[in-house]
């Protein structure tokens, strides 16, 4: 059985059948929050970032939150295998030997984020030419403000209560800030499903951005300081921007999604939410999704998940987790033979 899924919009179906499987054919790459998720797919990751878009001449507009903002970090720098070593290497290396706190948490996530940069990352990053990064963080209001866990709780649960009732809601309790090098073609600029802010990334404030936006409330102490943006409480970009859901058609050319699902929860209290799935702004879009064999294939019949940390003690989850790396190189294997031999075509499924 197919390991990979090619999962196509309307506009994407019609090209991709005419024209077939091409790097140029992608303007928009977007990685999804989602904790240890993406360690089921990091073969297929590093096989686009090293082969797919290798010595990209052209733009390519980038969008991450959370764990998917680190991925896409490797891939704006030199060497973007290297940088994707050292985020496996040091995110499954993580160790809690007792439940920590929300600050002992962000200790070792801040290890993680200073490894994946390295010693000229952040700067590779900020002024890379073609690679034009957005990191997605959001900025807390009223009482997601708070540190202490009673108000925060409360703060959370009014959060995800007015979300049953209107996604817009989220304008109330948290702001969206959308991180970049501000290049005036980006089509992450002119976003109006929700209000956002944009502001510069630079070199100076890649490590605070990048811990910001992968600061999961009541797991992680926010973010108070970032240069270049008031301070406030920041946290995880995934709150407002999970999967995404908002049109991606502003730029021309396709946009191509790794996923580690078929599906898509717009915000962090859509996952729950099977109605609020969607495919509406996906017309121009190729999401590469794990098959249902193949995720049944992984340890433990699934992909990694922040459950692991839970389930199992620290010596079982790294094998785990390394198996689930080793095995994603399956995905790469199969997308790299669709690209050869030019047959995306008897692949397509209609997203």
């Amino acid at each position: 059985m197919s390991a990979l899924r090619f999962l196509a919009g309307s506009s994407a179906f019609n090209i991709l059948t005419e024209q077939g499987l091409k790097a140029e054919h992608f303007s928009q790459l977007l990685a999804a929050s989602g904790g240890p998720k993406w360690l089921g797919i990091a073969g297929l990751d590093k096989y686009l970032f090293s082969e797919f878009f290798k010595d990209r001449k052209t733009p390519l507009y980038t969008l991450g939150a959370s764990s998917g903002a680190w991925r896409l970090a490797c891939l704006a720098q030199n060497d973007p295998l290297k940088a994707y070593a050292r985020l496996e290497a040091f995110y499954i290396g993580q160790r809690y030997e007792t439940l920590p706190t929300p600050a002992e948490v962000s200790e070792q996530v801040s290890g993680i984020v200073e490894n994946i940069l390295g010693d000229s990352g952040a700067a590779e990053i900020a002024n890379n030419p073609h690679i034009h990064s957005h990191l997605v963080v959001c900025r807390a209001k009223h009482l997601n403000k708070f540190k202490h866990k009673l108000p925060l709780v409360a703060g959370l649960a009014i959060t995800a209560a007015t979300n049953l009732l209107s996604r817009k809601t989220l304008n109330w309790h948290f702001e969206r800030l959308i991180f970049s090098q501000q290049q005036s073609a980006s089509p992450f600029m002119q976003l109006t499903d929700l209000k956002s802010q944009q502001a510069k990334l630079t070199e100076s404030n890649m490590k605070s951005v990048m811990l910001a936006t992968g600061s999961i409330p009541l797991v992680l102490a926010p973010v108070e300081r970032i240069e270049g943006v008031e301070d406030s409480k920041y946290y995880d970009g995934g709150i407002t921007d999970y999967h995404f859901d908002f049109p991606l058609s502003h730029a021309p050319g396709l946009t191509l999604y790794p996923h580690f699902y078929p599906h898509i929860s717009p915000g962090w209290f859509d996952k729950s939410l099977s109605w609020r799935r969607t495919h509406r702004n996906y017309h121009n879009a190729l999401v590469l999704a794990p098959s249902a064999e193949f995720v049944a294939s992984l340890p433990y019949g699934k992909i990694p998940d922040r459950e692991d940390f839970k389930k199992l003690d620290t010596t079982a989850r790294m094998k785990y987790w390394r198996a689930s790396v080793a095995l994603s190189e399956r995905l790469a294997d199969e997308f790299a033979e669709v690209v050869a031999k030019g047959n995306v075509a008897s692949i397509l499924e209609r997203f």
